[in-house]
């Protein structure tokens, strides 16, 4: 594993750990391809509430808060309150974090 020294193994391992349930996945990537932070969006903000993500996915809110919360936990989202509601979105750092510890390891570099 000497070719892993720079990489944080446990961290990308809960990562993996988070999506490798079919319907953490399939949220995770339903919040990547449809919400975005504001913070870096020159446009209105694209963030969903939990009702809403669970209506787009077809899973009862609670079963999508707790699968939210695994996601939270591993770094992979983030949330915030917004008066009665809980708006989610993909942790950018995280997914850049992905992005990089696969590069770094394509051909044994």
């Amino acid at each position: 594993m000497s070719n892993y020294n720079n990489v944080n193994v446990e961290d990308f391992s809960e990562k993996f750990k988070a999506l490798s349930n079919p319907h953490r996945l399939n949220i995770f990537l339903y919040l990547a391809k449809n919400c975005f932070p504001g913070e870096l969006s020159t446009e209105k903000e694209m963030r969903m509430t939990v009702g809403e993500l669970g209506e787009g996915l077809g899973i009862v809110p609670s079963t999508v808060s707790h699968h939210l919360k695994e996601l939270r936990h591993a770094g992979l989202i983030r949330m915030e309150r917004k008066g009665k509601s809980i708006e989610c979105w993909v942790e950018l750092h995280s997914v850049n974090g992905l992005i990089e510890f696969f590069e770094q390891t394509k051909g044994g570099q």
